[in-house]
């Protein structure tokens, strides 16, 4: 029965560890794929408003030059 016994709590113990690397492994894809995105979402961010803060720049510019020639 001891025999048994030690043989049940190895074959458990090697389970646990083939599930933990799983889930190590699944975690690490999780966090690659997370870090991915969120930096595509970071870049289109800067993008957008870089090109917000360019056409605000240029229609000011505009503005100021159309006030200039008018006067």
């Amino acid at each position: 029965m001891s025999k048994t016994l030690n043989l049940a709590l190895i074959l458990a113990v090697l389970i646990s560890l083939s599930a933990c690397a799983e889930l190590k492994e699944t975690g690490r894809s999780i966090g690659q794929s997370t870090k991915e995105v969120t930096t595509e979402i970071g870049h289109a961010t800067r993008d957008a408003t870089k090109a917000i803060g360019h056409a605000s720049r240029d229609a000011v510019k505009s503005v100021n030059d159309d006030l200039s020639k008018k006067d």
